[in-house]
């Protein structure tokens, strides 16, 4: 929690003893001072003691700290092609880095460790014993039934009615085309796909919650149109399953946002139709609810140059006026947002299009802002990995229950090339210990706790972690 600067009123001393006068009041106002640094220390101590008390305990779990342990990744990159095609070095022309210009080239001999094969898929149902339960970044992760996962850009809800975690992403089983030549990769829409699990780990199909329309070319859903980004939260009041997502048309122009509810986790949704937020274009969103119930939108708006926050009416199907602009002219997109004793954080990525590029952190006293940088939170690979955000982009962060601090950072590393075969990197995300980002920090007490996602090319949560809130 940011804690503000103290000012106290000056005293004004008169004394006829000189030098006398000068060590006395030296003397008072090196005990205000200590009052001053105690009374501080005392307010930060009973505000923070106990959530750090819990959050050491965690760190103290063996296979926490294992979390923490950085792999490096050695990747090399095969010599320059005697030619490269315009895309290619229009690409380098952006200062994209060689690894995101390698990963990007579809004739790429490196495309199997970006995108491993079959033979190396994650199997639930067929991994039994001490190999269960650990998560492969960037590898294929089958369902149940034995399939691919099909959950992109999507979100997590814990369903506590069901003691259920729900997966909601876009179905993208199509055919990767452009629907203009210069326009950017894309598959029809089929729906908003459901996974079901008790574990995190084993999720079943609960199939298509919120499907396309096939023959309405005017509808939203039509099946040429955008829909990306799906989020769902449970209202308390209305007991109703709200979805968000980011709804627009073959050319990305409607820019709007659309909403569906459904009165159980595994759908059916009612689409109800979709608005410009606020009055203005929406793209890459989010949501998040608050411990209060209070729920918030959060949007890249004005062609992706600045971030917009405001919360929701009461039965989360509209916006109140309230709004906030944050991070104005920094282009950031695929927002995050989560919540640790009492702070706010959020990871973006910048704005370019299907290629990775690096991620940031932010943090804030309030939801609304303002919003402070703390810089890039990844941790570990290499220095290409890094600034890449482990070749994927942000879509959602999940707490995990029974670790104080620790949560799971999930990013979409996609396939433009084949939109379908984009793969799941889910990571460790803890929030532990002063900063070190900002030069703000140097002469007061650090605001913000640092936020680090760990590169690991197999790991698994801590042994006992509970399920369930």
């Amino acid at each position: 929690m940011r804690m503000r600067n103290l000012y106290r009123k000056p005293t004004t001393l008169r004394c006829n003893a000189g030098s006398r006068c000068y060590s006395a009041s030296a003397v008072i106002w090196s005990l205000l001072g200590c009052l001053l640094l105690f009374h501080l220390y005392s307010n930060i101590h009973h505000k923070h003691g106990e959530g750090r008390e819990v959050q050491l305990r965690a760190s103290n779990h063996p296979q926490f700290r294992e979390l923490q342990q950085v792999e490096e990744e050695i990747i090399q990159l095969p010599p320059q092609k005697g030619k490269r095609s315009p895309r290619a070095a229009k690409r380098r022309h952006k200062r994209v880095t060689p690894l995101v210009d390698e990963f990007l080239d579809e004739d790429s001999r490196l495309r199997h460790v970006f995108f491993p094969g079959n033979n190396s898929a994650i199997d639930p149902v067929k991994v039994t014993g001490n190999d269960s339960y650990y998560y492969y970044p960037g590898r294929i992760w089958l369902d149940t039934d034995r399939n691919p996962i099909q959950a992109h850009g999507g979100g997590i809800l814990y369903d506590e009615r069901s003691n259920t975690y729900f997966w909601y992403g876009e179905y993208k089983d199509g055919l990767t085309y452009r629907a203009h030549k210069r326009g950017a990769a894309r598959v029809d829409i089929i729906g908003v796909g459901c996974y079901s699990s008790k574990d995190l780990w084993t999720w079943k199909n609960e199939g298509i919650v919120l499907a396309a329309e096939e023959m309405n070319g005017t509808h939203d859903l039509y099946k040429s149109n955008v829909l990306e980004r799906p989020k769902v939260i449970f209202n308390d009041k209305t007991r109703k399953y709200v979805m968000w997502m980011h709804i627009d048309d073959v050319n990305y122009t409607k820019a709007a946002v659309g909403i569906a509810i459904s009165d159980t986790p595994d759908g059916p949704f009612e689409y109800l139709g979709s608005q410009r937020p606020h009055g203005y274009e929406s793209r890459d969103m989010t949501v998040f609810k608050d411990e209060d119930g209070v729920a918030y939108l959060i949007y890249s708006s004005e062609e992706n140059n600045v971030l917009h926050i405001g919360p929701m009416t009461e039965d989360y199907l509209n916006l109140m006026p309230v709004m906030r602009r944050v991070f104005v002219g920094q282009r950031r997109e695929a927002p995050a947002v989560f919540k640790h004793q009492g702070t706010y954080y959020m990871i973006t990525s910048g704005c370019t299009g299907w290629a990775p590029n690096e991620a940031l952190a932010h943090a804030a006293e309030s939801i609304l802002g303002p919003w402070e940088t703390l810089g890039n939170p990844c941790v570990g690979g290499n220095k290409m990995f890094r600034i890449a955000t482990f070749l994927a982009q942000s879509t959602f962060v999940l707490p995990l229950p029974g670790f104080s601090g620790s949560f799971i950072f999930m990013a979409d590393r996609w396939n433009p090339s084949d939109l379908r075969d984009s793969r799941y990197v889910w990571l460790p995300l803890i929030v532990e210990g002063p900063t070190h980002h900002s030069s703000e920090y140097i002469s007061r007490l650090p605001l913000w706790s640092r936020v680090s996602i760990y590169w690991h090319r197999k790991w698994r949560l801590p042994q006992g972690w509970s399920t369930f809130k």
